[in-house]
């Protein structure tokens, strides 16, 4: 993950898969830029070759948190999302949360790495629940597909002693 920022404007690069993995930076970092007062964001997809559930239920959080502040605006574009994205983000009741452009070529600008850490089990475990969790409430049709996974979760995160929470 990359990162190019302006005035109130922060751009994101994501290339490869959009994961699990990077999905507890990614969360991490969008909620820096949010306290530092940035209300634009961009998320360059043209170099991102999938995206799993649990990114996309982060991302939806980080989309529904934007669009709750209603004391500023604030807006989250996708630029260059493939059409396998695109139908993903469809699939799964999340299309209607972002404005989708396009943009030959991508976004150019000064970008620096995102620094990433190692999460622990515990933290990917939490992150995975409240995603999944995101993506049961924006449509009905998730509940089957990811009641098992959450419920999972859930049970493993409390028999190791941590808190499954709920907030996004």
């Amino acid at each position: 993950m990359m990162v190019a920022v302006g005035d109130s404007l922060a751009c994101l690069k994501l290339a490869g898969r959009a994961s699990l993995n990077s999905s507890v930076d990614f969360k991490t970092f969008v909620n820096e830029l949010l306290a530092r007062g940035y209300r634009q964001f961009v998320l360059d997809l043209t170099d991102c070759l999938a995206m799993d559930s649990t990114f996309l239920g982060v991302l939806a959080g980080f989309a529904q948190r934007l669009a709750q502040d209603t004391t500023q605006p604030r807006r989250l574009d996708l630029i260059n999302a493939s059409p396998r994205i695109t139908d993903f983000l469809e699939n799964l009741g999340a299309l209607p949360l972002f404005t989708l452009r396009q943009c030959p070529g991508g976004l150019n600008g000064k970008y620096q790495p995102v620094p990433g850490r190692d999460p622990t089990k515990a933290e990917l475990s939490q992150v995975c629940l409240e995603a999944h969790r995101i993506l049961m409430e924006l449509s009905p049709a998730n509940v089957p597909k990811f009641k098992d996974i959450t419920r999972f979760l859930a049970e493993d995160l409390k028999k190791a002693g941590e808190e499954p929470g709920g907030a996004h």
